[in-house]
């Protein structure tokens, strides 16, 4: 493989104009296929597989029209202290808020509280309006969320407390925005440091943004064919952009170091195309199976966002090993240092190998050689203690509590609970099949009798038929919050009478609702959690074992991963669900951690884990093979690559920290998790663990039986095969610039 990339490298820095008139050509026709798209679909979020979504499904079905996916919002109305919300004046003041709205835009109803059974607490303090609208959440046009936010501050003009809940006022998810122009911006100073170079420091910021707006125009183009949606591609630019640059700075950093050993400057792109370009390919491929892995979880949202952001890093390798080495050609000697350009140009540094002195890499890796046990168990105990906390993970989705004090829907959902109790937030529906029954309404009543008796039931309402007369639904209000262990207990309860009460009455009962959702959700992510581990650190493992040549290796880096992804987790719970250090971040309201962040922090962390593993163990391996002790290969491999891995992490902390900033909770959990999950792999595992294992091992790290090492196909990732052979000549119609 190095020897073809080698060739490949060469002659994209030759033809590097014809390179880049045809990617400007792919990238500009990829834009005006996305202009022309029809409107991406809507996420639609489903979880075959689970009760929840079956009777959803069924409801759908047996009450068309009655349960329209439109958005809706909810205004709670609070009399003033000692007041009665239905006293004269203060009713009055709710029928005029809500007749304000029945004709508002995009309004299909608006349903006066004092007409509908239950919308008023039994202390009469509190009473809740429901207004129904045509478009779906995150759809609402802003005269419409303008209307329903006027109409609330006309009722607390005449006195009273008024918020909103629902999803009316969600507002559609944005693919870019604050978090990525904080992550460039911290990106291009972290570039800037590490090359001393701002031309060096812009290439792969430049390429970045090409791979991240190809792959983005293209989820677009084809959105309305594959059904990705607009969200689907946030995952993708997030991606994109932190591998794009990741994978630029490990060949620009290559090719600086062959020009620094003396090379030609075509030469020295092809040496960097064939080995660092080695380790892109293989390292993007861990990223591709991490991500594509998403599809064994059985959730089509997941498993969209995964194949559309692995799409995206197949573009970021294609962009590296072409356009990358093509532009480098343009820049020449440019990226380097004034200082080392000048230098050779005196004659004083025409073949000094960089990386020939100490640094700061060489010396923490003498550092760890010297004391690898003690380095080792410090390292590992260390992310024992931080992943202690995630023995206490709780698993949900959490809606409006989660939400920020400072918000309306917070405040309305506050409100609710004390009105009517903490479950009125989270009630469950109860679809009742009664088709097939001898007495219909007698099975319904039933099956209303048997779910009002269960304990932490608060109330039950009447069973609503349809037109067809075969399918029931109710109402049951529990005693606990939506996201409380009780409320899983309660649903499981429930669940486990639809058995008996299909003996003795012939009626199907299903429990349905956003709450049952949510722990039917919960549930499907924990009992896919393995099988994902599995089956992504299965083929990961095959995978370096062919890169490395190495049993050992690709196991102490599965183990490593495991480690550093539990103590990123152990930091989420700590912070989110146990609170600590929550003011310094904003959080607000502690929770359960959402049911996605396991799954979804391993699969975009493993990949990012194996980069740091492909890069940093393959130079290592280089020097082992070209001759080198085991020891002074580890010193090597750090003294070479040691910085450009460190400004890789930070880059990447830098892009996930930025959406801590940002208000919605889950955003926050997800940017704390994969920066933490970023900064315990890259310094703990990689930069620490790592050499402390391959020291202890000797080696015996590189030990393949013979009967594998006959099995498995030599890729050459270190390129050893290129310091074997004669460079090649360069094409003599393409002068290389200087």
């Amino acid at each position: 493989m190095a020897t073809i990339l080698y060739r490949l490298g060469r002659w994209a820095f030759v033809r590097r104009r014809l390179v880049t008139l045809l990617w400007v050509a792919v990238l500009a026709l990829a834009g005006v296929l996305a202009a022309k798209a029809p409107a991406a679909p809507d996420d639609g979020f489903s979880m075959p597989g689970t009760e929840a979504q079956k009777a959803f499904d069924l409801m759908n079905e047996r009450f068309p029209g009655g349960h329209a996916d439109g958005a809706s919002a909810r205004l709670v109305f609070v009399a003033p202290s000692g007041q009665k919300i239905t006293a004269g004046p203060n009713q009055q003041a709710v029928e005029k808020t809500v007749a304000e709205l029945a004709h508002g835009e995009q309004v299909t109803a608006a349903v006066d509280p004092f007409k509908m059974p239950g919308a008023v607490s039994k202390d009469g303090s509190t009473a809740y309006a429901t207004v129904s609208y045509s478009a779906k959440a995150g759809e609402v046009s802003k005269g419409a969320t303008d209307a329903l936010q006027q109409a609330a501050q006309h009722g607390r003009d005449a006195g009273l407390k008024v918020e909103i809940g629902g999803n009316a006022l969600m507002a559609k998810p944005d693919a870019g925005g604050s978090s990525e122009a904080i992550g460039m911006a911290l990106s291009a100073v972290v570039l800037v440091i590490t090359f001393g170079s701002l031309v060096a420091a812009g290439l792969p910021l430049l390429t970045a943004v090409i791979g991240v707006g190809l792959g983005m125009s293209l989820i677009t183009a084809f959105g309305s064919v594959l059904g990705l949606s607009s969200t689907t591609g946030t995952l993708a630019m997030m991606l994109g952009l932190a591998v794009g640059i990741d994978y630029a700075l490990f060949i620009v950093s290559r090719y600086r170091a062959e020009l620094a050993e003396g090379r030609t400057q075509q030469e020295a792109a092809g040496r960097a195309i064939g080995t660092a370009g080695s380790a892109v390919v293989f390292a993007g491929l861990t990223v591709v199976i991490a991500l594509a892995g998403l599809s064994v979880v059985g959730i089509p949202m997941l498993a969209k966002m995964g194949m559309a952001a692995a799409g995206t890093v197949v573009i970021a390798v294609l962009v590296a090993l072409t356009l990358v080495p093509a532009l480098l050609g343009f820049i020449g000697r440019r990226a380097l240092p004034r200082k080392t350009r000048k230098a050779q140009a005196e004659g004083d540094g025409a073949a000094r190998p960089v990386g020939a002195k100490e640094n700061g890499g060489s010396r923490w890796a003498r550092f760890i050689v010297r004391r690898p046990l003690a380095v080792l168990l410090l390292g590992v105990v260390g992310l024992g203690v931080l992943a202690a906390p995630a023995l206490d993970l709780r698993l949900g989705l959490p809606g409006d509590e989660a939400k920020p004090t400072s918000t309306t829907q917070r405040r309305a959902y506050d409100l609710l609970s004390e009105g009517f109790g903490p479950g009125f937030n989270g009630p469950l529906t109860v679809l009742v099949d009664v088709k097939g029954t001898a007495d219909p309404k007698a099975a319904a009543a039933e099956v209303a009798k048997s779910v009002s008796a269960v304990p932490g039931v608060v109330t039950v309402t009447p069973p609503m038929f349809n037109k067809a007369g075969d399918t029931a639904l109710l109402n049951a209000v529990p005693a606990t919050g939506p996201a409380e262990s009780a409320t899983k207990d309660l649903v499981h309860t429930i669940r486990g009478q639809a058995a008996g009460l299909k003996a003795s009455t012939g009626a199907t009962v299903l429990v349905s609702g956003t709450t049952a959702m949510n722990i039917d959700v919960s549930q499907k992510l924990s009992d896919a959690m393995l099988p994902y581990l599995a089956v992504v650190v299965g083929l990961a493992v095959l995978l370096l074992l062919v890169v490395f040549r190495s049993v050992l290796v690709p196991l102490k880096a599965a183990v490593g991963f495991l480690l550093s992804v539990a103590a990123a987790l152990g930091a989420v719970v700590a912070v989110f669900q146990w609170g600590w250090l929550a003011d310094l971040i904003g959080v607000e309201q502690t929770g359960p951690v959402m049911s996605m962040m396991p799954i979804f922090m391993i699969g975009v962390v493993f990949g990012l884990a194996m980069d740091y593993e492909v890069f940093l163990v393959t130079r290592i391996r280089e020097a082992f093979v070209h001759g080198e002790e085991p020891g002074e290969a580890i010193v090597t491999g750090f003294r070479h690559n040691a910085r450009v891995v460190t400004a890789a992490a930070f880059i990447m902390i830098a892009v996930f920290a930025g959406f801590i900033g940002m208000s919605e909770p889950m955003i926050k959990m997800m940017g704390l998790g994969l920066a933490a999950a970023v900064a315990f792999d890259a310094f703990v595992v990689r930069m620490t663990i790592v050499p402390a294992v391959l020291a202890l091992l000797g080696r015996r790290a590189w030990w393949l039986p013979s009967w594998l090492d006959r099995l498995i196909p030599d890729v050459d990732v270190e390129g050893s095969k290129l310091h074997t052979a004669a460079p090649e000549p360069a094409p003599a119609k393409e002068p290389v610039t200087v």
